[in-house]
């Protein structure tokens, strides 16, 4: 069958009506082998590998949440008006240093995702594997989050509890809160942020996970082995 296969390879390529076997043709790697369940499993843990080591590691180091745009955690939005009044009264640092102290718990936090992430590619099967590979910009992504989130809040919430403690953080909200509730005409408010900051900084670690994962998906140039090369140029034909 393989003797017959590869002149007939040759042959339409000088047919006009076999473009659909030259497409097919151009998903084989250069052994003239489909790629194995197992090659196209490797190629997605090796991906998701990359999101996290160069991605959520940059989470971790210092300003990794606060000065980054996309991932930066601000008041929830019924704490909002507190910021805004703040500001509107001259105390611009305070609401400055309280948005700081999130960010740094989230950062503290994040150290704790790596193992669990490794143990979850690992655990990836070859069926898994298939329809991550055909889904969408997002498929690995969604894939981790569904595997990891439940471990990841356990872990992030006692630390983002400790940083608070650690940096004084509850001592800035506490006065940030006092200072706002005096002012005239104001609802009260007394909120417990450690929930909130656990499910921004999980929102925060697969955003960027993504962000990796859609420049394998969509820049050649992105694919840094012959492994991502050849498993994601089946995907490229979908």
């Amino acid at each position: 069958m393989k003797k017959l296969f590869i002149p007939l390879i040759a042959l339409c390529l000088t047919v006009s009506g076999c473009a659909e076997l030259q497409q097919v043709a151009s998903q084989l790697p250069q052994s003239g082998v489909m790629l194995s369940n197992a090659d196209i499993a490797a190629g997605l843990r090796e991906a998701l590998d990359n999101g996290i080591n160069k991605q959520v590691t940059k989470l971790t180091q210092t300003d990794g949440f606060y000065k980054n745009q996309m991932v930066k955690i601000l008041l929830p939005e019924e704490l909002q008006k507190v910021d805004k009044t703040l500001r509107d009264i001259g105390l611009s640092s305070l609401a400055d240093e309280g948005l700081k102290m999130m960010n740094r718990a989230a950062e503290d936090a994040v150290k704790e995702a790596k193992p669990i992430f490794v143990s979850a590619v690992k655990n990836i099967t070859f069926n898994d594997a298939k329809n991550i590979l055909m889904g969408n910009d997002e498929a690995a992504t969604s894939y981790l989050r569904v595997s990891t989130s439940t471990q990841l809040y356990s872990k992030f919430n006692p630390v983002i509890k400790s940083s608070f403690d650690k940096v004084g953080a509850d001592k800035v909200w506490k006065q940030i809160i006092t200072k706002y509730n005096q002012i005239p005409l104001v609802n009260k408010v007394n909120p417990d942020l450690t929930d909130y900051v656990t499910n921004e900084a999980l929102n925060g670690v697969f955003k960027m996970i993504a962000v990796e994962e859609k420049d394998i998906r969509n820049n050649i140039n992105a694919r840094t082995s012959v492994l991502l090369k050849k498993v994601f140029a089946i995907q490229d034909n979908k």
